[in-house]
Formats: C-alpha cells, structure tokens, sequence
C-alpha cells in the first residue's frame, strides 16, 4: 500500500466524522480521519487540514472535550487528496503499468500538528490499534511509498520515522529548507523544484515591470524567514529597494489581534507609496493575509482603493474562508503568482464531474467536503447547528467559486499526480528487475525474499517516464524535478470565483538567459490602476537628460533629478551618471543623445565664402584694368616718369595678392596649407618692396637734381630691382626656413566650438609665421618713413603723398589684423586674414593708381611733358 501524506488546509465548522460517527463541536475535531482503499501494494498519505478548523483556543491534547469556536473552513486542499485517487484510478485500469497488481492507499489528517502527524505515521506502519510500531496481528500493509507534505516542517516529521525504515517519501510542496546541509540530507524526493529558482524569477519580474520600490510580506515562520534571506540580497543586487519588511503572524485570529493586524495594513500597506507588495510564507501564510485584508475592506469606510499588485510565492495559496462572512477576492484582482509548474491532465475534469457523496467508496472526506463547500445537510446527520437545505447529490462541483474549489488541476495537486506515478512506475521497473532475477534462478530451490520499500530507492532515483500530459518526469541531482515555476494572473469576478491566466513561465531546461519569460499583454489588472502596467517607484522617473542625485539619509531608490553638466548627456531614464560623447560627437540641446560634429571650414559655397570670392575677383579684375591701361599708354609721361618695369611688377603682384584668398578657401590640405603662408608671404614681399623701391626712386630722384650730388649714379632701374630682388630673396629665406623646420599642416580641433569639428591649417612655427608678417610690416614702415619724409616734394612730379597714405593704411590694417586673428578660430579666422590681404591690396591699388588712372583717363592734357616740368 502507498501511504500519502497531504498537507491541505481545509477546516470543518461544526462536524467531523470519522466510519459514520459525528462528532459534535463540543468534542476536539483533531480526531485523525482516514480514506481507505485497499491493494496489492498500499500508498500512504498523511494530509494536513484536509478539515478542521482553527479556534480560539489552541488545544494541546489529542481528545479532549471542550467548547469550540470555529472561525474559517478551508476546504479547497481536498483537490489534492482527489488527484491522487485520480492517479491511482488510472494507474490500476492501465494494463501497461504494473499488471495485476492493484495499488491501493490510505490518507491521514495531520492538522499540521506534530502529535497527529507522529500518529498518523505509526497507524500506518503499524497494524495493531494501540500503534505498535513492528508489531503485526493482522493482514499485513504493503506500505511502498509515502506521499507528504505540504509543508516542509510536515515532511520532516514525517521523515524523521520513515527514515529510520528507509521507507520512500515523496514531498508535493515541500520546498528546500533555509539551511543547505539540512536540504542536502532530507531523505525524501521532491516533487518541486527548489524555491531559489522562485525567488530569482520574483526578481527577474520586477526587473521587467521597472519595479524598484516594493514591499515584504513574510510569515513569522521559517518559510517567511528563508524568503526574505534570500530575497534581500537579490533585490540589492538587482537596485530594487524594500519600502517596508513586515512578519505577519502565522495564524492569529482573536478580535484584539486581528484589529492590530488591520492596523499594520493600513499604517503600513495602504500608506506606502510601493505599488508592488510581495507576500511569501508557507500554505498557511495565506489565511493572515486574508484576515488583514478582509478587516481592511469592513473598516474601510471612505472607499480608498488599495492600488497594490500583488507577488504571491508557489508555497500559498487562496483558500475560502467564511469569517465572519465569504470576502471579497477583488482586492487580489491582477496579482501575479508563482506556482509550481502544471499542465492539463485529460479526464481529471471528468473525474470530478462524476463525484457522488452518496456512493461508498470508503472516503469519509466526500460528505463533509459537500456539506461545507454546498452548505447542505445529510440525512441521519447529528449536528447542532443545521445547514439549510438537503445534500441531493446533483450539486456540480463546477458551479462552486473558485476560491472555494477549482476543477482545473492546481500545481500541488499536478505534484501529488505526478509522484503517484512516479512511485508506480519505480514500483513496476523494481518488480521486473526481480522478475529477471527469478528467471536467472530457474531450476534452483531458492525464493527472492519478499519485496521491501527500501528497495524501491534506487528505481525511484532514476525514474523517468511522460505524463499523461506529455511531460517527462525525473529526478535531478538533488532528488528534485526540475520542473520550474508557472507565472499566473488572477482574474477575479463579482461571485468571488476566479481564472487563473499563465502569463509566464520560469523554464529551468531553457537556456542561460531565457529561462525567465512573461508575456505582459496578456495581464489584466486592477481597475483602479491609473496607469498599466503600474509602477512602483520611490521617486518618479529621471528623464532623459539628468542623472540620479541620492538623497541623504534615505535608500538608494529614494532620489532627485539633477540636469547633466554641460557636455554629457543621459540618454536613458534614471541613469546613475551622465556620460561624455566621443571626440567626433557633441550633446544635442535637451543632452539625451550625442549627435555628429559637422566638419567645419571656409568654403565657396557659403555666403561669407561667396562674398570674399566676389570681392578677390572684382578687385583682380580691376587691377587687370589698371594693367591694360598702363600698357596702353605706356608712352606717355606719366606712366613713364614713375619707372614703368616697378609699376608693372607692383601690378602684378597685386593681382596675384587678389588670387590669393582662393587658396584660403579651399579644404585644408597639406599642398593647400603649405600654398597659404608662403604664397602669401612672399607675393606682399614683393608688393611692399615694389612700393619701397619707388619711395627710394623719388626721394633719390630729387636729390640727384641737385648741383654736385653723388646720388646722381645710383638713380635707375638697377636699384629699383635691387631693393625688390633683396628683399623678397630674404622672405623666401624666412619662409625656406619655415618649410623645413615647422611646416603648416592640417588640423582638426574636435572642442573649440561646440558641434564642429574645424578643419583649419595648423601654423606649426607660431614664431615663423609671425618673422614673415613682422618682415612685411618692416618694409612697410620703412616704406611709410621714407614717403612721408618725401610727402612736400612737388606732387606733379612724384607720388609720394599717395605712397604715404597706401602704407598708413596698409600698416593700420596688418597692425589690427594680429589682435582679431588671435582671438578668433575656425573659418572666421581665415576670413580675417582674408581681409587684411584684400583690404591692404586694395589699399595700396586704390591710392597709387586711382590718381594717375584719373589723369591718364580723364585728364589726358595734364599727361604732357611740359605739364610735368612746369609743376
């Protein structure tokens, strides 16, 4: 026989029976009940609570007789002793699976007390009524196989005897204990994974919602100790914050108490601004809940709503209850449990549909489990207080709410199925391998000893076949299925029954990295929610664009929102920290991206480019006039009387002096920013020292009239080209020297503006660059002396007053140049250069040639010799 161990937390109000005898609530109801069903091999079982009830007192004697007040029926566990008669029903009409062999069970309440539970154990692997352990005087159990229990604290009592005869247990909702070494000797096999992959899933879901500011609930028991040990440490790792950690005790249900539990509800719960509460405890934990809650809604007058969504482990569940009166399950609308994994098991429903209460079948449990979920009574029934109406047995099971019984197979009761068949199944490979061993000893006068429990052990480790739902069914390393978590949503409705939606899934045999899933658009949620999904967070969202700054004295959760420093952004919510971009990216305006820098240089296709293209070459063209018109009248007095090889040299340098912003405007290259200074440099050599040489000329010109002066050989062409030649062969020495110790380069500078990166050409030789303008403004002060020396000689004759004026503005011009070109960068830095050559060239065209342009053109009878030698 297989005993069967079932923790159920189901109470009875006013009556327990035990082989047809009632008992009335003056007698204790922790009388040990018993379903029995007889076989070749017996399943044991030991359930706890499948009824009876909680009281005011709690008493501490096995019969006794006392005034009772019953407080909560819970009847809803007794799915758990069904789906094992399920299993064993459909084991015995299955001819594949332990032929002629029938299986048979009995079921005991243990009331979760260690007492019952120690005599529940002795009753069955004794015989005698006196439970006498090895003592047989009658009919021998074949007790297999032990089922239990729900609880963990269950489950070790009960192992603590069956080890002793190394009898088999297989735990349906007994998780790991808190203490590993414990775990790890525990010696009964687990129909559920261990609880650590639970608690990681409980993260990974809060991960996903973006919760980071929850509450914990946990029993004041060991179960409600190990979460909140194990979860703390996941939450800190994960930066999700406890807003509050409340123990709610385990059962407590006096009025005083539970008006305190009300207010820890309301001062603690409601007040909170943590949306998400987790409650995790043991089967029992559920009932404190419900109680706080229930007083909660009564005392509730102004119609607050809670707004909580609700994290419920695998090891609770909702029971019904009828203190004082059935309450409301829409509190729990849209919480989110973890249960033990399940799937639909065919003709479970069916089953179900054809319970009758009236048919002897040997369970004693049937007709109390009618009488309290149906509220009807039994003939012949003696009972005090008389439920209205007749128990017919045509009441459906399917018509009752959920909370009070489901008719879809739950996860502990899938667990209860699934270890029946497994202790089948190791059975059925147990008598094959002796059935090899009595066919290896044919012929000899030897019998195999009797088959013992013990020896189902090792088929038991390494049992493996698929349900009838087409799931396989094994024992991992630690002897536990690794089976994994389902992740539901409650759908509640106003007759108090609810649905149960499989909205995810914690798959232990996925991969790294996937075995967490949710599907979040297939979650409903509590109406009162402003918002879906809700959120539950200490401070509202950083955008994007600040960071978090902590609050002192408050939890890393609890925090404001600072704006990022300039030059960094924060492209997600609540980041930590603001980020830099990289070299070729700056922050947009609102610093939640980095974006590109734009190449930045002076280039044709701009305005200001169009502008200085225009000006360079209207005044290129107007000095090509200037050119043809001293060509055309290159007899004549004037043209002739002021050294007419240095005009045409001085003409065109000019011109070449207007290309040169042309090289300034094309993209720095190597080629192109080596053309710049040097060109440059040398093309105004020969203009400043074109104007020089015919300052000399007329200051030479006139002293050599003189009677007996030694200036008279030096005046003439030759020296005009010395003066030229020297100086722009010293030029061009400066700029050699330039070229091979420094030269000018490209240069991208990525942070002197922001969202451009200038490509400008890099001087190298700051001190080079500034010998060659420094040599030019020395020939232009040289220039400007020696005219203005010579500016009272007579003005038909010579043009020193004009020369005077060109280089009074050409050395204001380069004299404000060096300030401004220092303290500007980028293409308005060329543009400055720029317009120095073209406002000097200009300079020295316009007040050098105008006058002689205007008498050679307008004024040709001044253009005469005679004119001239007469001024």
């Amino acid at each position: 026989m297989l005993l069967i161990i079932v923790s159920i937390l189901s109470f009875l109000p006013c009556v327990m029976c035990k082989h047809n005898k009632c008992f009335t609530t003056n007698h204790l109801l922790r009388i040990p009940h018993e379903f029995y069903q007889p076989g070749d091999f017996i399943i044991g079982g030991l359930a706890s609570h499948i009824f009876g009830s909680f009281a005011k007192e709690d008493f501490r004697e096995i019969l006794i007789t006392h005034q009772v007040r019953t407080f909560f029926i819970m009847p809803k566990n007794y799915q758990h002793i069904l789906a094992l008669v399920f299993a064993v029903k459909e084991i015995n009409e299955n001819p594949t699976i332990l032929p002629n062999i029938t299986l048979g069970f009995h079921i005991y309440d243990s009331y979760t007390n260690k007492r019952m539970t120690y005599r529940a154990i002795l009753d069955l692997i004794s015989t005698h009524p006196r439970y006498v352990p090895n003592y047989r005087c009658r009919i021998e159990k074949n007790l297999m196989a032990v089922i239990g229990g729900l609880d963990f604290g269950t489950s070790l009592y009960i192992a603590t005897i069956l080890g002793v005869y190394k009898i088999p247990q297989l735990s349906y909702g007994s998780f790991a204990p808190q203490n590993t070494d414990q775990s790890r000797h525990t010696p009964f096999y687990r129909m559920v994974p261990s609880d650590d992959h639970q608690y990681t899933g409980i993260v990974e879901l809060l991960v996903h919602f973006s919760w980071t500011w929850v509450g914990l609930f946990a029993a004041n028991n060991e179960s409600g100790e190990k979460c909140m040990q194990t979860l703390q440490p996941l939450l800190s790792r994960k930066h999700i914050c406890l807003a509050f950690l409340e123990r709610t005790p385990q059962t407590s249900y006096e009025h005083n108490n539970i008006h305190l539990l009300y207010l820890q509800v309301n001062q603690v719960i409601v007040k909170s601004k943590a949306g998400v509460v987790i409650s995790c405890g043991n089967s029992a934990s559920i009932l404190a809940l419900q109680t706080m809650l229930a007083q909660w809604e009564r005392e509730n007058v102004a119609g607050t709503p809670m707004r909580k969504v609700w994290i419920l482990t695998a090891q609770l569940d909702f029971i019904g209850t009828t203190y004082p009166t059935r309450w409301d399950m829409q509190v729990f609308q849209g919480s989110i449990s973890f249960t033990v994994h399940s799937d639909e098991v065919q003709r479970f429903r069916a089953f179900l549909q054809f319970l009758n209460p009236f048919e002897e079948n040997g369970d004693d449990f049937l007709k109390q489990f009618w009488t309290l979920v149906f509220h009807c009574l039994f003939p012949n029934s003696n009972m005090e207080e008389k439920p209205s109406g007749t128990c017919t047995g045509e009441e459906k099971l399917e018509e009752l709410p959920s909370s009070d019984f489901e008719m879809s197979m739950t996860g502990h009761s899938y667990s209860v199925y699934n270890a029946v068949y497994a202790m089948a199944h190791a059975l059925h490979n147990t008598l094959l391998h002796r059935s090899k061993q009595r066919a290896a000893m044919e012929g000899e006068m030897q019998e195999l000893p009797k088959l013992q429990a013990w020896q189902l052990h090792p088929f038991l480790r390494s049992v493996s076949f698929n349900n009838s739902a087409g799931e396989k069914v094994s024992f991992g390393e630690n002897r536990e299925l690794e089976t994994g978590f389902d992740i539901t949503n409650l759908v509640t409705f106003p007759n108090n029954s609810y649905v149960r939606i499989k909205v995810g899934r914690i798959d232990l045999e996925a991969p790294p990295g996937k075995q967490f899933s949710i599907h979040e658009d297939q979650m409903v949620w509590h109406k009162s929610f402003l918002q879906v999904p809700p959120r539950s967070v200490c401070c509202p969202s950083c955008p994007p664009g600040s960071r978090k700054k902590k609050k002192e004295g408050e939890k890393f959760c609890c925090y404001d929102c600072a704006p990022c420093p300039q030059g960094r952004i924060a492209s997600q919510k609540d980041m930590n920290d603001c980020i830099g971009c990289s070299e070729n990216h700056f922050p947009n305006k609102d610093q939640t991206q980095c974006i590109p820098k734009t190449i930045s240089f002076l280039t044709f296709g701009e305005p200001l480019g169009m502008c200085i293209s225009f000006l360079s070459l209207l005044f290129f063209l107007l000095t090509l006039l200037v050119l043809v018109i001293f060509a055309k009248h290159q007899d004549t007095p004037l043209v002739r009387a002021n050294n007419r090889d240095l005009t045409y040299t001085l003409l065109m340098s000019l011109l070449l002096c207007f290309l040169c912003p042309f090289i300034f405007l094309s993209q720095p290259e190597r080629v192109s920013c080596l053309l710049r200074q040097m060109a440059f440099g040398v093309v105004f050599t020969v203009t400043v020292s074109c104007v020089l040489a015919k300052t000399v000329t007329v200051v030479l010109a006139f002293v050599a009239t003189k009677p007996g002066s030694r200036m008279r050989k030096w005046v003439g062409k030759t020296l005009a080209s010395a003066i030229v030649l020297t100086c722009t062969i010293i030029q061009a020495g400066i700029c050699t020297v330039w070229l091979g110790t420094s030269p000018p380069f490209p240069h991208f500078d990525k942070y002197y503006v922001t969202g451009e990166i200038i490509l400008e050409c890099n001087e190298g030789s700051a001190a080079l660059f500034y010998c060659v303008l420094g040599y030019m403004g020395f020939l232009a002060i040289v220039s400007f002396v020696v005219a203005f020396l010579a500016r009272k000689l007579p003005d038909s004759f010579n043009e020193a007053k004009f020369i005077t004026f060109s280089m009074l503005l050409f050395c204001s011009v380069w004299i404000s140049f060096v300030p401004v070109y220092l303290s500007t960068k980028g293409k308005h830095m060329v543009a400055v250069e720029i317009f120095s050559i073209l406002a000097s060239s200009a300079g020295l065209m316009g007040s050098i040639f105008a006058p002689k342009c205007y008498i050679i053109m307008l004024r040709p009878d001044l253009n005469i010799r005679e004119q001239l030698m007469r001024n």
